[in-house]
């Protein structure tokens, strides 16, 4: 009778990339983190190309301005501050500059350019909660399913329809549509009776 080996310990799984915070990614990337920038990369570059694309409805400047983002993260990720706020939010600002950028060398109009009329000033305590519900609302995005939060960052900050989020990342209209139910559902309950 032979006797069977002992079964070999799995090593540990890895830490999967979505429990790395953006913030925590982007301070990495500031001491030169390369696995990080990938990570990073990979987590933004389709909600950011969909971004640039709907504002600048152009696919190679669209690209231009995504890598052009992409530089700009890893040349200054150090001013990243994280007291003052998530990851993403800092991201998408980066992305906005090199959009209007993009979008101002050719001397067109952008999304970005004051208004004729002018709003009147939110005051100091409106301007708090503001903060407080933009920084809670990406907080909670950042706990969804990556497939949820790509649907929703493409739909709400690249301000694509579900048509154009369901040709972007090549699944079907329904796909996208469940993902965008659930994801919001989540949210609900991730931000239950926080704003009433």
């Amino acid at each position: 009778m032979e006797l069977a080996a002992p079964p070999r310990p799995e090593p540990p799984a890895a830490e999967p990339e979505r429990r790395v915070t953006d913030g925590d990614l982007l301070q990495r990337i500031a001491d030169g983190d390369n696995g990080a920038f990938e990570i990073l990369y990979r987590r933004f570059v389709r909600p950011l190309y969909g971004l640039a694309l709907r504002m600048l409805r152009d696919r190679s400047r669209a690209e231009d301005a995504v890598q052009e983002t992409f530089a700009a993260i890893w040349r200054s990720a150090g001013s990243y501050r994280p007291e003052r706020g998530p990851g993403a939010p800092w991201l998408y600002a980066v992305a906005r500059n090199a959009i209007v950028d993009r979008a101002r060398a050719r001397g067109e109009a952008t999304f970005a350019d004051p208004p004729e009329a002018v709003a009147p000033e939110a005051g100091p305590a409106e301007r708090a909660q503001s903060g407080y519900v933009s920084w809670r609302v990406h907080r909670a995005v950042e706990d969804l399913p990556e497939h949820e939060r790509e649907v929703l960052e493409l739909a709400y900050w690249g301000a694509l329809s579900q048509s154009e989020v369901a040709r972007f990342l090549d699944i079907p209209l329904g796909t996208v549509k469940t993902r965008t139910r659930s994801g919001l559902a989540r949210l609900a309950d991730l931000l239950e009776g926080e704003f009433r």
